[in-house]
C-alpha cells in the first residue's frame, strides 16, 4: 500500500460518505501496531463507529484495543467535550458570581458554536504535539463525511487567523473567551497539518463517478487551506473475475471501470492505491487485517444456495402514497454517509411532482449536489442547496444592515470583526434550516440532510434555540412556535432514517433513531437501500454479501416500527429523473430525458 509507505506522524483518512474510510483507517491502524509502532486512533466523527468495528467501547477517552498490542483509540465525543468546556469556563465563577448571572453564562455557552469549538479544542490539542501524545509513534484520523472534515482541517486556520486580528463581542464571545489561551495550540496545529513531513491525507473513494468528482473538489479546497500531500485509495473494486456471468456484477464493474476511466486530472495525478470488494462485513480485527492484504483470500465461508429476498416485497411507492396523502409537509431523510440519502430524496421528490404537488427538494449536507442527481427538471419541482459561504454572507449582511444600521464607524468596525468569527456560519446554516422548516406548512419540502454527526449538531442548535425562545417567551406570558416544534409534529415533518442492510450502518442508523427520540422526534419510516438480497444475483462474491444482508433487514424490521422499504441494488446507477422515477415504480414516459 502506498498510502502506507513511510507513514509520517499523523494520517488523515477522509471523503464521501459510505466509501470505507472508516474500515481503512481502522485497518491502516492495526497493521502500523502490528509492525511495532505505537498508535492512537482517532475518530473525529460525531456519529463515530470505530468502537462498533473493533467491538470495544471507546467514547471520549484513550481505550487500549485489547486484540491489537500498540493500539489504543479516542473517539471525540462532541457533546462531552462541550460539557467539559462549559465546565472548565463556568466552574471558577460558580459561589463567585450572582446565581443568575452563572446561568446566563450557561445558557450562553449552550449552543451548536461551543460544541464545535470544544471538539475542535481536542481535535487540535492532538496535533500539537502536547504531552498526552509523546508516546505515539502515529495518530491516525478517521474523519467525518467530506463536508464536515474540510471544515474541520480548515478551522486551524480560520480560528488562528481570528485570533490574531481580536476578536468582537457579539455572536460567539462566551464560547470564544476559552480560546485566547490556547493561540499558540492552533498555530501549532497548522503548522502541522501543512507540514508534509508529519501530516499525510489519505483520500478515499468508490468507483463512482459522484464519488470521485467530490474527493476531487475536496483535495482542491484543503490544497487551498494547506494541506498538500495526499494519496488516492480506491476501495470496494468488484474484479472481472468475480462477476461469473452475473448480469447485475457486470455491470457494477463496468459501472465503476467507467467511472475509473474518467477520474478527475487532479486525483490521477496523486499516488493511487486500489483495493477489491469483500465478501464480508469489515468488523472484527480477522476482517481489518485482511482488507489491506490484496493477495490472502477472504475468510473461508459458505456458499449459500441463492441468496433469498427479503419475506415479502416493501415498495418505496408505498412510502410515497403515505407522504402525498398529506399533501404538504416536511421530508427528512437521515442516516449514515454513502447510504443513498440523496438519491431517496431525489426519488421521493421526483415522485411527489409527478403527481402535480408543489415540492422543494433541499440539502444541508455541504457536500451533496443534486444536480448531479437529477440531471433535469420538472415544473412541479425547485431545487435549493443550504451553501454555508453563501448563507454566512447573507447574515453578515443581514446584521450589518440591521444591527449595525445605529452605530458609529468604531462599533461598525467591531461587528465585523465579530461576523468574520467562524461561528458565524452554523448561526446562518441553522437561520436557512429554520426557514425551510417553515416553507413546509405549505407545500413538500424534502430535504436531504448531511450525514449522521453533521445532522445531529444541527438538531442541536435546533434544540438550543428552542430552549432559549420558551425561556424569553414563558417570562412574558408568549407563545411560540420554534422549529423543533415543528420537527417534533408529526403532521408537520416526516423522518426517513436510510441504511444500507450491513451491520456498521444499521447499528449507526438504530442510534441515530435513539437521538432523535430523546429530542421527541419520532423516525416515521426506514428505508434499506441497495440491497443485493432484493436485486438476486448468481456472482458468488454478491450471493454472499446479499446472505449476510438477512439479518440486517430483519434487524431494521424490528426496529422500523409499522413502515419499511426495501430498495434493490439498481442494473444502472440510479441518475436523472428516468431512473429516479423508476425507485418509486411510477410511469415515467413522460419525463424529460
Amino acid at each position: 500500500m502506498q498510502f502506507l509507505d513511510q507513514p509520517p506522524r499523523f494520517l488523515f483518512f477522509t471523503g464521501k460518505g459510505g466509501v470505507g474510510k472508516t474500515s481503512i483507517a481502522c485497518s491502516s491502524a492495526v497493521r502500523l501496531a502490528d509492525a511495532g509502532r505505537k498508535v492512537l486512533l482517532v475518530s473525529t466523527d460525531p456519529a463515530s463507529n470505530v468502537g462498533q468495528v473493533f467491538g470495544v467501547a471507546i467514547g471520549n477517552q484513550v481505550t487500549p484495543i485489547e486484540q491489537v498490542p500498540g493500539l489504543q483509540a479516542l473517539e471525540i465525543d462532541p457533546q462531552a467535550a462541550a460539557q467539559a468546556y462549559r465546565d472548565r469556563l463556568v466552574g471558577p465563577v460558580r459561589g463567585v458570581l450572582p446565581d443568575a448571572v452563572v446561568k446566563g453564562i450557561e445558557e450562553q455557552l449552550s449552543g451548536a458554536c461551543t460544541t464545535e469549538i470544544a471538539a475542535f479544542d481536542e481535535f487540535t490539542a492532538l496535533l500539537a504535539d502536547d504531552a498526552s501524545t509523546a508516546g505515539f509513534d502515529h495518530i491516525v484520523f478517521d474523519t467525518a463525511p467530506t463536508g464536515h472534515t474540510i471544515r474541520l482541517l480548515q478551522l486551524p486556520g480560520a480560528w488562528s487567523g481570528f485570533l490574531e486580528t481580536g476578536k468582537g463581542d457579539a455572536s460567539c464571545l462566551g464560547p470564544l473567551a476559552g480560546l485566547e489561551r490556547h493561540r499558540s495550540q492552533y498555530r501549532a496545529a497548522l503548522d502541522a497539518l501543512s507540514d508534509p513531513r508529519r501530516t499525510r491525507l489519505v483520500l478515499v473513494a468508490r468507483a463512482q463517478g459522484a464519488a470521485l468528482r467530490e474527493l476531487a473538489r475536496t483535495h482542491d479546497e484543503l490544497a487551498a487551506a494547506g494541506l498538500h500531500n495526499a494519496f488516492v485509495v480506491v476501495n470496494g473494486l468488484m474484479a472481472a473475475a468475480d462477476t461469473a456471468g452475473d448480469p447485475l456484477a457486470a455491470a457494477i464493474h463496468q459501472r465503476e471501470q467507467a467511472a475509473l476511466q474518467a477520474m478527475p486530472q487532479a486525483l490521477r495525478a496523486l499516488p493511487q492505491d486500489r483495493l477489491a470488494l469483500k465478501a464480508f462485513d469489515l468488523v472484527g480485527v480477522a476482517a481489518l487485517r485482511n482488507l489491506l492484504d490484496g493477495a490472502s483470500p477472504d475468510p473461508a465461508a459458505p456458499l449459500p444456495a441463492g441468496a433469498q429476498p427479503p419475506r415479502e416485497p416493501h415498495p418505496l411507492s408505498a412510502l410515497v402514497d403515505g407522504i402525498a396523502a398529506d399533501g404538504a409537509g416536511l421530508v427528512m431523510l437521515m442516516g449514515k454517509g454513502g447510504v443513498g440519502k440523496t438519491t431517496m430524496a431525489a426519488a421521493i421528490a421526483v415522485a411527489l411532482a409527478r403527481r402535480g404537488l408543489d415540492v422543494h427538494l433541499s440539502t444541508s449536507d455541504p457536500a451533496a449536489h443534486l444536480d448531479e442527481t437529477l440531471l433535469g427538471a420538472l415544473p412541479q419541482l425547485r431545487v435549493s442547496r443550504i451553501d454555508p459561504h453563501a448563507e454566512t454572507e447573507r447574515y453578515r449582511q443581514h446584521v450589518l444592515e440591521t444591527k449595525g444600521a445605529a452605530l458609529d464607524a468604531q462599533g461598525r468596525a467591531l461587528l465585523e470583526e465579530d461576523l468574520r468569527s467562524p461561528c458565524t456560519e452554523e448561526i446562518a446554516v441553522f437561520q436557512a434550516f429554520s426557514r425551510i422548516i417553515r416553507e413546509a406548512g405549505t407545500r413538500f419540502v424534502v430535504m436531504d440532510t448531511a450525514p449522521t454527526g453533521h445532522t445531529l449538531l444541527l438538531l442541536d442548535a435546533t434544540g438550543s434555540y428552542h430552549r432559549e425562545i420558551l425561556r424569553q417567551t414563558g417570562d412574558k406570558g408568549l407563545r411560540a412556535t420554534t422549529p423543533l416544534m415543528r420537527l417534533q409534529d408529526p403532521r408537520h415533518t416526516k423522518v426517513l432514517i436510510v441504511t444500507l442492510a450491513e451491520t456498521t450502518p444499521v447499528l449507526e442508523a438504530a442510534a441515530l433513531q435513539a437521538e432523535l427520540r430523546r429530542a421527541g422526534i419520532e423516525p416515521w419510516a426506514w428505508v434499506v437501500n441497495q440491497s443485493l438480497a432484493a436485486a438476486g444475483t448468481s456472482a458468488p462474491l454478491l450471493q454472499r454479501r446479499a446472505a449476510a444482508e438477512q439479518p440486517q433487514i430483519e434487524q431494521v424490521r424490528r426496529l422500523s416500527a409499522a413502515r419499511l422499504a426495501v430498495v434493490a441494488q439498481q442494473l444502472a446507477e440510479p441518475v436523472g429523473l428516468q431512473r429516479l422515477a423508476a425507485l418509486t415504480e411510477i410511469d415515467h414516459g413522460e419525463l424529460p430525458r
